[in-house]
């Protein structure tokens, strides 16, 4: 159950990530900008941390939307590799078949 819970913060943090994009970009192309006076970066960098942690694109993590798993995840079918593997061998992923030779 745990990785229901996963999936609901990573879900939260994509929203997050999403909605504070365009001022988050913003503030760091000002910070990082060194034609510009010493006190304006420094405002809109203290603006840059007042903005949600879980708002930045370092926070997301892709996760199997079957177990919550974080890692060995396939982005194409988002699900990890060992519930790929299960469901491909039991045939209910389109267009994937076991190979054998």
């Amino acid at each position: 159950m745990s990785g229901d819970k996963r999936n609901i913060l990573d879900n939260y943090r994509r929203q997050l990530a999403a909605k504070f994009e365009l001022k988050r970009n913003l503030f760091k192309a000002i910070c990082n900008d060194p034609s510009l006076p010493k006190d304006i970066r420094e405002e809109h960098r203290n603006k840059l941390s007042k903005l949600p942690r879980n708002s930045s694109f370092t926070r997301l993590r892709n996760r199997c939307i079957f177990t919550g798993r974080p890692r060995g995840v396939y982005q194409l079918f988002r699900m990890s590799r060992i519930v790929f593997r299960e469901l491909a061998k039991k045939g209910l992923v389109m267009g994937v078949k076991k190979a054998s030779w």
